[in-house]
């Protein structure tokens, strides 16, 4: 089998959408679900797009994930709430918490999510990228099980917290989105780097003996990814777990992992918020003042360097792959046969 194969983007959401609808998702969740993991593929990032439907089959099959979650507001506060997401599909719950902070956001300029009880949300980039197109800046984490050194440990003590950060570049133009983990590299990074057969970048992660290692498989079976920074990412994802599991009174990170070993964290939470641009400046001398930023910031790299702004990358790869069809692994498209989904390839 070739390395990969090209399937189109709208053919690629509705052979997820088709997926989940045979396993009794309604429409109005497996919608958004099939939207946002297709897009993750789209815009260049597989760890987090389609090779993940086999996680969430398997988990509503067994009961760890609720194919139709009835959303309740359990704590409303004005600008504030906390939404209990009843275990169900990480995306379209995710979706619908950064609505409640745009909304609350339009009206008292500032709004807040915290979302409890909801699966693995994909990629944090989506829900940034969403309010920055409603005018907000957008901002977003989630807890993570514990797979990131720390403090000088040898064994995993804190999760690798994404975090995203998406600004409204203006009428007609793609945001910036910043999407980062906590961690030298993301996870799913490292694992794209061992099924594309590479070895990953000195200071990744370490082996099992604490080592530092350029084989992605044992980090991956070591659980001991990097912190960025050192102090600075471990810290920083501490503060992420109070953000999001403490703040919501749900489980903190490890207990996340004891709950449910899988990967797909039905005990996870989420922190979304919203910043309504208007409400503090012009939003046409908002943009203006980014453009002045980023024209400044290039002019200063020069010809010497490249300079792409957060999310840029993405949207030229998003750009190429609509042309050119979504490249899928090779290994990815045998996961999903596993599950009996074949994907319609370009020919």
């Amino acid at each position: 089998m070739s390395a990969e194969i090209r399937v189109r983007y709208e053919a690629l959401v509705a052979k997820i959408d088709e997926v989940l609808a045979a396993e009794g998702v309604p429409e109005h969740v497996r919608r958004v679900e099939a939207e946002l993991m297709a897009e993750a593929d789209l815009l260049g990032v597989p760890s987090h797009g389609i090779r993940m439907l086999p996680l969430i089959v398997t988990g509503i099959r067994n009961g760890r994930a609720n194919r139709n979650p009835q959303l309740r507001v359990v704590r409303d506060h004005e600008a504030t709430c906390v939404l209990d997401g009843d275990r169900g599909l990480g995306r379209y719950v995710s979706a619908q918490a950064m609505e409640q902070a745009v909304d609350r956001a339009r009206r008292f300029g500032v709004g807040v999510c915290v979302a409890n009880r909801v699966t693995h949300w994909g990629r944090a980039h989506a829900y940034a990228y969403r309010a920055a197109l409603k005018g907000m800046i957008g901002i977003c984490t989630t807890n993570a099980i514990p797979n990131m050194t720390g403090w000088g440990s040898k064994q995993p003590v804190v999760g690798n917290n994404p975090l995203a950060i998406g600004v409204p570049q203006g009428e007609g133009l793609d945001p910036l989105v910043l999407d980062i983990a906590m961690s030298q590299a993301a996870v799913g990074k490292i694992g794209t780097y061992l099924r594309e057969g590479k070895a990953v970048p000195d200071g990744w992660g370490l082996d099992a003996s604490g080592q530092s290692t350029s084989d992605p498989a044992a980090i991956l079976s070591s659980g001991l990814v990097l912190p960025m920074g050192d102090h600075k990412g471990a810290g920083l994802a501490l503060m992420m777990e109070v953000f999001t599991g403490a703040l919501a009174g749900g489980l903190i990170s490890h207990e996340v992992g004891q709950d449910d070993s899988t990967g797909l964290d039905p005990q996870g939470s989420k922190f979304l918020l919203a910043i309504d641009v208007s409400k503090f400046v012009d939003p046409q001398r908002f943009a203006e003042r980014v453009s002045v930023l980023l024209r400044s910031i290039a002019e200063g790299v020069g010809a010497d360097g490249e300079f792409l702004y957060p999310g840029q990358r993405g949207w030229q790869t998003r750009d190429r792959n609509l042309a050119e069809g979504v490249p899928i692994h090779a290994k990815i498209v045998e996961q999903l046969a596993g599950i009996g989904v074949a994907l319609p390839a370009i020919v």
